[in-house]
């Protein structure tokens, strides 16, 4: 299982890495949700504020986790932005654990995004 966790960060660091040259941005966890937020959003680059940052982390959040059937969009708003629906609880998981349920998500977005780019 160690090798797996390893994989995992190796993977994770070079997403990061790419991310830092292809958009410039600070590639931390946040940054990079929002990076996906904004992809989503379709809005392009822009000042947002404070909460619709939060928004566009949560889109990224939910549109990650629907490859594993935890969300599914519902459909958008009068403003574009897109709303989803909770289809099966998270799991339990402690925030390391978390963490990489997360980014092994986000991992798997940018590869089904570049295959389709291929």
């Amino acid at each position: 299982m160690e090798h797996a966790k390893e994989d995992l960060q190796v993977r994770w660091l070079k997403l990061r890495i790419f991310l830092k040259e292809k958009f410039a941005i600070k590639p931390d966890m946040d940054g990079i949700l929002f990076l996906i937020g904004v992809q989503e959003l379709g809005t392009g680059k822009q000042v947002y504020t404070k909460e619709q940052k939060q928004d566009l982390m949560h889109i990224a959040v939910c549109t990650v986790l629907s490859q594993s059937g935890y969300y599914v969009m519902e459909g958008l708003d009068d403003e574009g932005w897109p709303h989803f629906k909770q289809l099966k609880p998270l799991p339990e998981f402690n925030v390391f654990e978390q963490e990489n349920f997360l980014k092994d998500h986000v991992l798997l977005y940018f590869e089904q995004i570049y295959k389709k780019e291929d």
